[in-house]
């Protein structure tokens, strides 16, 4: 199919049935498929929106481009969970179908007030010579999950361009705040833009959040502000960055700092510190965070990354989401760990120890590993027979290294930006690895969370062979997981 513009932004109504259910069936089929992360019932989704508590749930929204693979008249489609594992879906909840919002329903956020879900959310339109203009919105759900009350809350002013969008609703006191990335006219920067309102209708602009002085590349897109364990920690996705400022090797980065605090009014981090990378390894990006009643951060990441291309986009389909994880802080870094409940999705459990893994694990599976200090090796994953092919991690406990291979995999992704990642380990240390495998999906947690390296990658479904290169001593659990869609 040609993708041209009129048909990317084709009304949904336009589309016949049969389409969209062979679709359906093509994405539900594919080898690729993820079988416990939420994935694409069809098409393309993208970003992570609406992370939210809400009438004794958790609710998520996932960006949803349902007829290709590709980026076209988006809406939201509407999950939720008892657990932040096993996921409800909901259908479509945020609908192209108003002026504001007439090309595309874009990313934004979502926060229980008064018993309802307030939505907010940036809206495309764009007028008949291609004019973008980014019209914020707010929304409110009912408790029956009907989406209603669409209000223009504010367009970007004329000091920013029509590079303005992804808001975060937040509150502190009896006001309400929203951050929203954006780019300056003068200079073409990225910034993080701070409003303000008392009643969610009349809205002022606070200003750009002072992070420090480092220019953070030529567009912001995705901010969220979390408090974990006492301090501020902003996650956000910096286009253009300089690599003198904060070393990545994706096309694009996602980034996070940790304050003491923030000072709305002012606009300003309380003493902010360095920039890090969220995520060690290959796709990962728009990630969306929230805090629970109970005060805990979540998070949760588009795995996926713009202006890239996969090789499930030849079956129509693209991209996923990752696993929900806590934060925490420790030692001044941001700690990611899986949420309790994933450990439900175990069956069939092993033990591993003290011998060369020649296991044939699946493609469906969690293997959790703590390999004994002073020991250099490699594990191979999805591998075949001969282990010449699959995913490779390189570990080096006595120099302190761990790099993540995907070189010898079936099929390349982004091989311009490098096919491996790494992530530095403490030296003579034990090393603890929590890996996480669905079909085409590997997110590895690094000593209890302290790095995470998530990548998709694209291997023969056959080729499930697990196994160290030579003898090492560890000890560890494999399991088989569940399915959860």
């Amino acid at each position: 199919m040609e993708w041209t513009r009129e048909k990317r932004y084709l009304p949904y109504n336009k589309w016949d049935a049969e389409t969209l259910l062979d679709l359906q069936a093509e994405a539900a089929n594919s080898p690729y498929q993820m079988h416990y992360h939420l994935h694409p019932i069809s098409g393309l989704i993208n970003d992570p929106n609406g992370f939210s508590y809400f009438n004794g749930e958790y609710h998520l929204f996932y960006q949803s481009y349902p007829f290709g693979a590709v980026h076209g008249l988006k809406s939201w489609v509407h999950f939720k969970s008892n657990d932040l594992v096993h996921w409800i879906n909901l259908g479509l909840a945020v609908k192209p179908d108003s002026k504001a919002d007439s090309h595309g329903a874009y990313s934004g956020s979502a926060r229980e007030i008064d018993g309802k879900l307030f939505l907010m959310y940036t809206g495309n339109h764009r007028d008949e010579n291609w004019v973008r203009t980014p019209y914020q919105i707010g929304a409110w759900m009912d408790k029956d999950g009907k989406v209603k009350d669409k209000t223009i809350l504010f367009k970007n002013p004329k000091h920013i361009t029509e590079h303005f969008r992804d808001p975060q609703i937040l509150k502190q006191g009896d006001t309400y705040y929203a951050i929203l990335g954006a780019q300056d006219k003068a200079e073409k920067h990225g910034h993080i833009d701070v409003w303000k309102s008392k009643d969610l209708k009349n809205w002022e602009e606070l200003g750009f959040l002072d992070m420090g002085t480092d220019p953070m590349g030529y567009m912001i897109e995705c901010p969220n502000i979390v408090r974990v364990d006492g301090h501020v920690v902003v996650i956000f996705c910096p286009q253009g960055l300089d690599k003198k400022i904060a070393k990545y090797e994706d096309i694009y980065s996602d980034m996070y700092i940790i304050a003491d605090d923030i000072d709305f009014e002012n606009h300003k981090l309380i003493n902010p510190g360095k920039l890090h990378n969220l995520d060690k390894g290959f796709d990962v990006y728009a990630t969306q965070a929230f805090n629970a009643p109970d005060g805990k951060a979540y998070e949760i990441s588009w795995v996926g990354l713009p202006d890239t291309t996969y090789p499930t986009d030849d079956e129509n389909w693209a991209n996923c989401l990752s696993q929900v994880k806590e934060l925490a802080i420790k030692n001044g870094k941001l700690i990611q760990r899986s949420v309790k409940a994933m450990n439900d999705l175990h069956t069939d459990e092993k033990e591993v120890s003290d011998q060369v893994i020649t296991e044939k694990a699946g493609q469906q599976y969690e293997l959790k590993l703590t390999i004994k200090a002073n020991q250099k090796g490699k594990l191979h994953l999805a591998a075949n027979a001969d282990l010449t092919g699959g995913l490779q991690i390189n570990f080096d406990t006595e120099n302190g290294k761990l790099i993540l291979d995907r070189s010898k995999t079936d099929r390349q992704v982004s091989v311009d930006y490098g096919e491996t990642r790494e992530t530095d380990l403490t030296k003579n240390s034990d090393l603890k690895l929590d890996i996480f495998i669905d079909h085409s999906l590997i997110e590895i947690f690094v000593n209890d969370g302290e790095a995470v390296l998530t990548g998709r990658y694209f291997e023969d479904q056959a080729n499930t062979k697990l196994a160290f290169d030579q003898p090492f001593d560890y000890s560890g659990k494999l399991w088989q997981m569940k399915t959860i869609l």
